[in-house]
């Protein structure tokens, strides 16, 4: 039998009672007991709050941190362990003291003594077993007087009970510096019965005043600053320290919006990136280049493993997951928190790490421009790459390479071989209904046939010159046969255009950057014909839905073997904001396929109006529009342009009906743009994208039942005059819906 003191050991941190029996359990490594009462004095407070997580038919974690009252909610506080921290744990019906400091009521089943230590910045995480399952529970730590808010959990039923339904939240991505949360108050306001909620990464972002985060912010969240943190030669800065990463967390858990959340309901979590660093591969930071070697191809980033570790300590200390970290271990792989979770008959939910084991880019960063000699960067290596350099050049030499070393998949894998059999085991031995995968990265394909898009922008340009509204099919099949050489290119233009006659891959970060390794795990379930296969992924700052191929490189681009769920980040600025900057970089002749920008609309009493109409939707997949959609397309920048010229939330949307109604009558909307839209939905770029919204942020409930699954994309508004609206939070409510036995995906609105 495992001792004690070994198990304290093992676990770090992270201490173990049992509520059926009653046990204590303390934070150090000797056999004493803390059954000594502290007194009865108001010294201490409970700044982050409390949460919970990883719920199972028989346990929970709980989480807090603790530190005297005179000290500061975030900085690091130089007081020693504080011992005799009480948490009590209660069935009763303590509903009405939800988030308040109000004292639990109701017979305990667990009254334990913990210790908050200053090793691990007066956190405290505590696994509670010996719980019944599908039963609400409320808890509280105490420090004599001191009392925390009151927290609510629900375990999840027994792997063998049948169960008629399973309701969760998902977030991602929330950036403190850009946009607001009220994500998270609309969610605590309207689901007051969700089992649990998912998190799919990038819960903190390791950077401040990136270019990405150069948008507007409310006022509630002031400007980071870390305790220690590097520059970067954009003058921008990313956290170091392991104390660089707990100010991150803690300013993050300080927002009353999101410690409701966690008051709420319980937990599951894995990473993204910016937990350690943007873009990030193993150890490997992305903000320089890296090395390129000339003669072989290869490239390599700057390894950061003392800065992966401390990402990696404080995730541990922040996020209450029940996952196992040991920092004597050497190198960067100190934590595994890639684990599973059965909810009754219905759902196997599956969360892996798509970080930490990851092969290095296929491209690397520092491999030369040939246009300028210069290191490509992001954009050709992560971002817009060639299809034809990135799977049958590159993916192929690394696929034979890793043969030889008995795992083809070994230097073009997200997952890593371990995880990858375990993924692989998991979903064919998993009985429930559906097998649900959090999967922090998009895995649909986001392609892109230049040689289509160029040709349908240039006939676009042609036809009034041609005069002839049938010159336009003619002109077009033209432009696909001869390229860059076609007579309608303007000559200077043809050596700008030449390299974007090819299909390109838009974010090779994610599994479009490895194929190989999802074509691999696509095989797997239809080989295996494993059914409801539902991937629930973030990362990319968009909404999409629809159905994951097997061989997106065939003809048809394969058949459907599972489904997806996109969803936005929170508050993240959207992939439609970021690719609008990039293309514009990149090749201003392309910035049509993204964005069409409207200028000088006039509104009484306010002067005029600018904004972006976002085509990057209907050139990846929307539907042709007709004059009715594509004024829903533009409500929300209309919406956001009124609100930043100091519209009242109250006369929001009345103005906005008024303007959109006025440019529908405009002929430069009503045909010119509106015929654009249509021409590029008509490029069907990506067939199997069945929902597409990438300008958006919000978050996502899912609904489940033996027969379907439910997930209603919520949409929110922008800022007004500064701050997270006040009452009309949610701008748009798309429902996916997926029905049991088909990865098919239909979309309501």
């Amino acid at each position: 039998m495992m001792q004690r003191r070994d198990f304290l050991q093992k676990a770090g941190f992270l201490t173990l009672s049992f509520a059926t029996l009653g046990l204590t359990a303390c934070n150090s490594d000797d056999d004493s007991s803390s059954d000594t009462q502290a007194p009865r004095t108001d010294e201490h407070k409970f700044p982050q709050s409390v949460a919970s997580a990883d719920p199972r038919s028989d346990s929970i974690v709980l989480w807090t941190r603790v530190v005297p009252k005179t000290s500061d909610d975030i900085a690091r506080t130089t007081t020693a362990d504080i011992n005799n921290v009480r948490l009590v744990v209660t069935t009763a019906d303590n509903a009405a003291r939800l988030g308040t400091n109000d004292a639990l009521t109701g017979t305990p089943v667990a009254d334990v003594s913990l210790s908050a230590l200053a090793k691990y910045d007066h956190t405290i995480r505590h696994k509670l077993a010996g719980l019944q399952a599908a039963t609400t529970y409320y808890y509280q730590f105490s420090v004599g007087g001191s009392v925390s808010k009151v927290g609510r959990l629900k375990t999840a039923p027994a792997a063998n009970a049948a169960l008629a339904q399973l309701k969760f939240g998902v977030l991602v991505c929330q950036d403190w510096s850009v946009n607001h949360w009220a994500a998270f108050s609309d969610l605590v306001a309207n689901e007051s019965n969700l089992d649990f909620f998912v998190h799919l990464g990038d819960y903190i972002y390791e950077t401040v005043g990136k270019a990405f985060q150069s948008g507007s912010v409310e006022a509630l969240h002031s400007p980071l600053v870390f305790p220690n943190g590097t520059k970067n030669p954009d003058n921008s800065s990313y956290a170091t320290s392991t104390d660089d990463y707990r100010y991150l967390y803690k300013r993050y858990r300080s927002d009353a919006r999101l410690q409701a959340v966690h008051e709420r309901y319980a937990m599951i979590a894995v990473w993204d990136d910016h937990e350690f660093s943007d873009d990030c591969w193993g150890d490997a930071e992305t903000y320089s280049n890296g090395t390129y070697n000339a003669a072989t191809g290869a490239g390599d980033n700057t390894h950061q493993t003392a800065r992966r570790r401390s990402a990696n300590q404080a995730w541990f200390e922040y996020m209450p997951a029940d996952v196992s970290f040991d920092d004597t271990v050497s190198g960067f792989q100190t934590i595994k928190i890639y684990r599973d979770f059965q909810f009754g008959n219905l759902a196997h939910l599956v969360m892996t790490d798509q970080r930490l084991y990851r092969s290095d880019h296929l491209i690397p960063e520092a491999a030369p421009n040939p246009a300028t000699g210069q290191p490509l960067g992001e954009i050709g290596t992560r971002y817009m790459v060639p299809e034809s350099l990135l799977y049958t050049q590159v993916e192929a030499a690394k696929v034979a390479a890793g043969s030889s070393l008995g795992d083809p998949l070994a230097l073009v894998s997200i997952l890593g071989k371990t995880q990858r059999d375990w993924w692989k085991a998991t979903l064919k031995n998993a009985t429930a209904t559906w097998k649900l995968w959090g999967s922090e990265l998009m895995l649909l394909k986001q392609g892109l046939n230049g040689t289509d898009a160029i040709a349908t922008l240039i006939a676009l340009q042609a036809v009034p010159t041609v005069g002839q509204a049938t010159a336009f099919g003619v002109i077009l099949q033209k432009k696909k046969k001869n390229g860059a050489n076609s007579i309608y290119i303007p000559a200077d233009k043809k050596v700008a255009l030449a390299p974007f006659f090819d299909k390109f891959v838009l974010n090779a970060d994610g599994w479009d950057g490895f194929d190989a390794e999802r074509k691999d795990l696509m095989n797997h379930i239809k080989s295996n014909a494993i059914k409801n296969v539902v991937a629930l992924t973030g990362d990319i700052h968009a909404f999409y839905a629809g159905e994951v191929r097997d061989d997106y490189r065939a003809a048809d681009g394969g058949t459907p073997v599972m489904s997806e769920l996109v969803v936005a980040g929170a508050s993240s600025d959207s992939f439609f904001t970021y690719l609008k900057s990039a293309v514009g970089a990149l090749s201003p002749d392309l910035a049509t396929l993204v964005y069409y920008p409207i200028k000088g609309i006039p509104v009484t009493g306010l002067g005029t109006i600018d904004f972006d109409v976002n085509l990057l939707d209907f050139t990846l997949a929307k539907a042709a529009p007709t004059l009715d959609a594509l004024k829903s397309q533009v409500r929300h920048p209309v919406r956001s342009a009124l609100a930043a010229k100091g519209v009242l939330e109250t006369q929001l949307e009345a103005t906005t009906d008024a303007v959109l109604n006025g440019l529908a009558q405009d002929p430069a909307f009503n045909t010119q743009l509106l015929s654009l839209a249509q021409s590029l939905a008509s490029l069907n770029s990506n067939p199997w994208l069945k929902h597409v919204d990438t300008d958006a942020q919000g978050y996502a409930v899912v609904t489940l039942t033996a027969g379907t699954l439910k997930c209603e994309l919520r949409k929110i508004n922008r800022l007004v005059a500064g701050k997270a609206p006040a009452t009309s939070v949610v701008a748009t409510r798309t429902s996916a819906t997926i029905t049991s036995g088909s990865p098919t995906v239909s979309i309501s609105q």
